[in-house]
């Protein structure tokens, strides 16, 4: 007994101290960076692995170091190898280099309400503004709130409180996360007169159902869901000779016409087809930010603009700053992801596959989706490396995280949501993984693919 507390002391002892523990220079460096409570507790985990003996008194520095985030927040870095292009579990559209950019100069004080011409208080987010105008010119005015539900809660708001919302049975859907469009409606005051069947409605249907109680119709697209068959529907063009506005949510953020997304609608279409307003969400097709865009008539939406609620669903600098740049920049990731050649995707997927032959990878074609809830059924031609299920956790586990998807007993790497700047990131994830599976150090990474725009 006094040997065994002789040598629980000694251990007690070896433990470096954690004021000689945080003045290694850098982790001073790197609570300047992420803040001191971060480094401390990452030195206090650090210290009580040695005194439990799984780390020598020499390592502590270097394994408070290693346990560090890359940031100061408990969000992860992940590399999309999934196949779906706006991915709502991983913060749906990626921001383009311009957006991000733009995200870091809005971070400081700007002129986001300030003229500085004459140092009075200007219209806020007004290049922003400017910018969605001139992207959907048939739009007689803009406005911008937090997300598409909000767009769509105001308009509501704003136009039908204490009135009826004609919509069909068919397109009172649900958005994801357990919440429903009627819902949304009924929660800010509309009652909603619903016509038609689940799978066909009619334009006498709609007629019959306005009177002076209506506020407005309402026409969803149904975007995570395809209904087939014994099915009809009235589009805007004949709902606009209605005796009332028309309200079109189109969801995605397709501004205008996609050759690959045919049966996806859009904003320009919509509006001269005779929507009265368009909502949609920024952070899907479009990709940009979170964001609700609301577009149409110039008298409904500068009312919308001045309601009371809209204070409540106002964007804040960061997210102008990002749209504004998503619109007026090079083409965003989720553009570029929609357009790349399978072709191209193939050889990317043999190159990386031959390099990682030794821990079983092999190329194939595969099927990506566009996801977040948009261009249901439509099949994106592509191409992936695959791995043993085994990696899929490992890979999540790693930084950065690598998520795939799993298919008949296979990990999928799918490479249109990989930008190919990422191919040697995705090689040296690879190898991490299989090196912590495998029990043993990481071997050296190939930096280079063959074939690979930077080789």
């Amino acid at each position: 007994m006094p040997e065994s507390r002789s040598a629980a002391t000694d251990a007690r002892r070896a433990v470096p101290r954690t004021d000689a523990v945080l003045a290694d220079p850098r982790l001073v460096a790197a609570a300047a960076r992420l803040g001191g409570r971060l480094v401390k507790d990452a030195v206090t985990a650090a210290q009580a692995r040695c005194r439990a003996g799984a780390l020598e008194p020499g390592a502590v520095a270097d394994a408070a170091l290693a346990a560090l985030p890359e940031a100061a927040t408990s969000l992860h870095r992940v590399v999309n190898a999934t196949g779906v292009v706006v991915h709502t579990n991983l913060g749906r559209a990626p921001l383009s280099a311009a957006a991000r950019e733009a995200v870091a100069l809005a971070a400081g004080p700007t002129d986001v309400e300030l003229d500085l011409a004459t140092g009075r208080r200007g219209p806020r987010g007004a290049g922003a503004l400017a910018a969605l105008a001139a992207a959907v010119p048939d739009a007689g005015a803009v406005h911008v709130v937090n997300n598409g539900a909000a767009a769509l809660a105001l308009v509501t708001l704003g136009l039908a409180a204490g009135r009826n919302v004609v919509l069909a049975r068919g397109e009172m859907v649900e958005i994801g996360d357990g919440f429903r469009i009627p819902e949304l409606l009924e929660s800010v005051g509309a009652t909603l007169r619903e016509v038609g069947t689940t799978n066909r409605v009619r334009l006498a249907d709609y007629a019959a159902a306005v009177d002076e109680r209506t506020a407005f119709v309402l026409k969803v697209h149904p975007s995570n869901f395809v209904v087939s068959g014994f099915t009809s529907a009235v589009p805007v063009r004949a709902l606009a000779g209605l005796p009332v506005p028309v309200v079109a949510d189109i969801g995605s953020g397709l501004l205008a016409p996609h050759p690959l997304l045919p049966g996806e609608p859009d904003a320009a279409t919509t509006l001269r087809e005779g929507a009265d307003l368009v909502t949609a969400s920024g952070d899907k097709l479009l990709g940009g930010p979170q964001a609700g865009l609301l577009l149409g008539r110039a008298d409904l939406v500068q009312a919308l603009r001045r309601h009371p609620f809209a204070r409540a669903l106002r964007v804040d600098k960061l997210t102008l700053a990002a749209l504004e740049a998503t619109l007026t920049g090079p083409p965003p990731p989720v553009r570029a992801a929609l357009e790349t050649d399978p072709a191209t995707l193939l050889r990317r997927a043999e190159a990386i596959a031959a390099l990682l032959a030794d821990v079983g990878a092999v190329a194939r074609t595969s099927v990506a989706a566009v996801g977040g809830g948009g261009a249901p059924g439509v099949e994106l031609p592509s191409a992936a490396v695959t791995l043993p299920v085994p990696f899929a956790a490992a890979l999540r586990r790693g930084r950065p995280a690598v998520v795939g998807r799993v298919e008949r007993d296979r990990l999928l790497l799918d490479l249109r949501t990989v930008p190919a700047e990422q191919d040697e990131a995705l090689l040296a994830a690879v190898r991490a993984a299989a090196a912590t599976l495998a029990g043993r150090e990481d071997r050296a990474v190939p930096t280079t693919a063959p074939g690979h725009p930077g080789s």
